[in-house]
């Protein structure tokens, strides 16, 4: 079968960081790969996600999208922002006549979302975190449908609930391929690889806590250890010294190109409660301690790891009590338990929805007009086989 493009394109919007832009690009790369045409509209920081996709026909368009900072300032130049962004976006959809929108959260998707609204063209917001996020909040009352990561996700009123349907949020193919690799818990005197990541740009208080609790580690457990450990750039020979001191076996890194190699072999995971973290461990169904950022907006970090916790995946500890002494204890008990650790990676692995590309993807198409009742994508997108 041979894909045809369609002429309207799903436009997605999308911006700011990697937590809404990674969910995008593999919703742009399912639509491309059946046969639907496909445009991004984005901010500055978004722009680079363009160029990933240029060579699969995804054209870029580049809109102003501010913030409301704190201060009557902040909020002004934002609001201005705003106006200026819907008025772009406006123009941009005008030129191009998409078939539906699919925003994914953060202030760079609101000028397009609200553009699309205002003209009647169908649109779809994508939540990411076990928390409607502010931008989010702003466009659920306006939208058709609305998509989430988590089954449970916290300040979806009711009236937007019944739009809402769980898709799951979309990872990386090289990571939808761990799922399939068992998990096997560590039975001594087997090695325990752990791998510690504290996001794009690492987490300085994982530098300053892990290393000592590995230290306080009993002897026959320390020697066990395989650790790949993210740090910041100015973190990196303190933490690597520390590790050799202790005689840690550890890689350290400011960036692993090859985390879902890592993630494959990881019998535990100490990381941040990013949703794209999460969706990671849970599709790679990998056991995790989460140590929520607590700087994040409306704390949805928290939020995150309280819904990984309760699933049975891991562990989530505040950074507020997140200590040497309590590390260490927490690590003696745990990694001497294998049944615990499978028990934990099973439970994970439930909670994966590797098919959330695929799901995003129904909606989206549905929206637009090109699937049948059932999900599957209409006869008229496909040319018959020769």
């Amino acid at each position: 079968m041979i894909a045809a493009k369609r002429s309207a394109p799903i436009v997605l919007a999308a911006g700011g960081t990697g937590g809404h832009m990674f969910p995008a690009e593999a919703l742009a790369r399912e639509l491309v790969a059946r046969g639907a045409a496909v445009a991004l509209v984005t901010d500055r920081r978004g722009q680079a996600f363009g160029g990933d996709l240029d060579g699969a026909g995804v054209a870029t368009h580049r809109i102003r999208a501010g913030r409301f900072d704190s201060g009557m300032l902040g909020k002004v130049r934002g609001f201005a922002e705003l106006l200026l962004g819907i008025a772009q976006a406006g123009g941009v959809l005008r030129r191009i006549a998409p078939a539906a929108i699919v925003g994914f959260g953060g202030y760079p998707s609101v000028p397009t979302v609200i553009a699309a609204a205002r003209r009647g063209i169908p649109t779809l917001i994508h939540e990411q975190n076990a928390m409607l996020g502010r931008a989010n909040r702003v466009l659920a009352p306006r939208v058709t449908r609305i998509a989430l990561s988590f089954a449970e996700t916290a300040r979806l009123v009711d009236r937007d609930r019944r739009r809402a349907v769980e898709t799951g949020n979309p990872v990386r193919p090289a990571v939808a391929a761990v799922r399939d690799i068992p998990y096997t818990a560590p039975a001594a005197p087997e090695a325990i690889e752990i791998l510690i990541t504290g996001g794009s740009q690492g987490a300085r208080v994982f530098s300053d806590i892990v290393p000592a609790a590995l230290a306080a580690l009993p002897d026959e457990l320390r020697r066990r250890l395989r650790i790949s450990q993210q740090v910041r750039p100015e973190d990196f020979e303190r933490v690597r010294r520390q590790h050799a001191e202790s005689g840690v076996a550890a890689e350290t890194s400011a960036f692993f190109a090859d985390v879902p190699q890592r993630l494959a072999k990881a019998h535990l995971v100490i990381a941040r409660a990013g949703a794209s973290t999460i969706a990671e461990l849970t599709v790679a169904g990998r056991p995790a301690v989460l140590i929520p950022y607590p700087f994040a907006a409306d704390d949805h970090q928290t939020a995150n790891a309280a819904a990984f916790a309760k699933g049975g995946g891991g562990w989530a500890m505040a950074q507020e009590g997140f200590t040497v002494k309590r590390l260490a204890e927490f690590l003696t008990e745990l990694l001497a338990a294998p049944a615990r650790l499978a028990s934990a990676a099973a439970a994970s692995h439930a909670q994966g929805r590797p098919e959330a590309a695929r799901r995003l993807a129904d909606l989206a198409c549905e929206l637009a007009g090109w699937c049948n009742g059932n999900g599957g994508h209409r006869a008229d997108l496909q040319e018959g086989a020769a």
